[in-house]
């Protein structure tokens, strides 16, 4: 036996448990940290050549292991740009220069400029939401940006789409073609006749306020099927006379024909949208699939058209996909942001760094974005945080293992010291 292999053998040990008590301290320290992933010491052995009659001892190597694919429990919270994701998915952000990062440290809050950033410095990223559109890459970084929360400037957001549903009365009776809202003469002489009518708001390009009178006119029936045909006709309120309907000084802005079943009373047409050019304004697309011809008097339903008259953002919420949605002061709500979330193949191969963030690596893969709750990204959990998933009970476990490891490695050490001083002792 050799001792100076024995006395080798032995700080290999009691190195590798100092590795050890490290990766503990790491995590008792970060026990309270958000979203930190905790770290442990792997122990292989390492074996040295012998040959007959004599044994050379080897040692033991450490590899410390990050296990950030190990979710933690989740904190609840009442901001509601507090973020927690359950799955592989992580947060993109980026430092103060704008190189990206991953994270799962989930603690946003606006900054003087309104830019969401975590406890570490890190801007939260996300692809930006313009007309209902985005425009995401899922192998790149490019067109995310910092989410802002502020936008101290004025919105006004047009109408675009819009609902609505109405019973119109089945026993009304037909109006003659040259007394529709739509005749331009019955309307120059203000004699157009209707069945019943309905005004609408929705807003232009400006965010000013334009309200749509709708006509709704009976204008032909089956005396057998009782298949019936009705005329929506609408004008700008802004061109009516003094009197608030008919004449009109300028023509309606659209009409459209809707057939109904003399049997169910639902609508028949292949085109069930009612669209409008509002002026100064976007094309307006109003769903009216749901609206139906049955007894009884007209009665209007559900009417729902989108849009906005300029106001700044007071809150915003965040969706369980993602959705950054803001709130107005006005009562107005418009989706602004879409969270982008990371994932690779092999997440605990990712570089850790200071700040809670991680890094790619050869060794984790190639980044893949995506959005919460799609594929295998995760779930995203708005007013909550993921708490740190180190334990503190096993920690102190551990500790005390790793402890006791190196006392006896000491000894192994301090025998083979000894025994070395019995040897060079011998020749006195």
């Amino acid at each position: 036996m050799s001792l100076y292999g024995m006395m080798r053998t032995g700080v290999s040990g009691m190195n590798a448990q100092a590795n050890r008590l490290s990766t503990v301290s790491d995590n008792i320290a970060n026990s309270s940290t958000t979203g930190y992933k905790r770290a442990s010491t792997q122990f292989a052995s390492l074996v040295l050549p012998s040959s007959g009659g004599a044994y050379n001892s080897g040692g033991v190597e450490t590899v410390v292991r990050h296990h950030i694919s190990d979710d933690g429990s989740l904190r609840f919270t009442t901001s509601s740009t507090d973020l927690a994701l359950k799955g592989n998915g992580f947060f993109v952000v980026s430092n103060s220069a704008g190189t990206p990062y991953l994270t799962r440290a989930g603690s946003f809050v606006p900054d003087a400029q309104g830019n969401l950033v975590n406890a570490a410095g890190y801007y939260l990223m996300g692809n930006p939401i313009v007309n209902g559109q985005t425009n995401s890459v899922i192998n790149g970084y490019q067109g995310l940006e910092k989410i802002n929360v502020k936008q101290n400037d004025l919105v006004a957001d047009p109408s675009r789409k819009g609902t609505f549903t109405a019973n119109l009365p089945a026993g009304s009776a037909v109006v003659a073609a040259a007394d529709l809202p739509s005749n331009a003469a019955a309307n120059t002489a203000g004699t157009a006749k209707y069945t019943a009518k309905t005004s609408l708001q929705s807003f232009d390009n400006l965010g000013n306020l334009v309200v749509l009178d709708v006509y709704f006119t009976k204008t032909g029936e089956d005396p057998i099927t009782k298949n019936a045909t009705w005329e929506a006709t609408v004008y700008n309120k802004a061109d009516a006379a003094a009197s608030g309907g008919f004449p009109y000084s300028k023509p309606a802005l659209t009409t459209e024909t809707y057939n109904f079943d003399g049997v169910t009373g639902k609508m028949t047409s292949a085109d069930k949208s009612l669209s409008v050019q509002i002026p100064n304004g976007q094309l307006l697309q109003i769903d009216m699939s749901a609206t139906k011809q049955l007894a009884g008097d007209y009665t209007p339903i559900e009417a729902k058209i989108d849009g906005s008259t300029p106001s700044p953002i007071e809150n915003v919420d965040i969706a369980a996909d993602g959705t950054v949605v803001a709130r107005y002061k006005n009562g107005a709500q418009r989706a602004i942001y879409q969270i982008a979330l990371a994932e690779v193949p092999s997440p605990d191969k990712l570089l850790v760094l200071s700040g809670n963030v991680f890094s790619p690596s050869a060794e984790s893969g190639d980044v893949q974005f995506g959005r919460p709750g799609k594929g295998s990204f995760g779930t995203l959990t708005s007013g909550a945080l993921e708490e740190s998933n180190a334990d503190i009970a096993q920690e102190l476990t551990e500790m005390i293992e790793a402890q006791r490891s190196y006392t006896a490695n000491s000894k192994v050490f301090q025998t083979g010291a000894d025994l070395m001083d019995v040897l060079v002792n011998l020749k006195r």
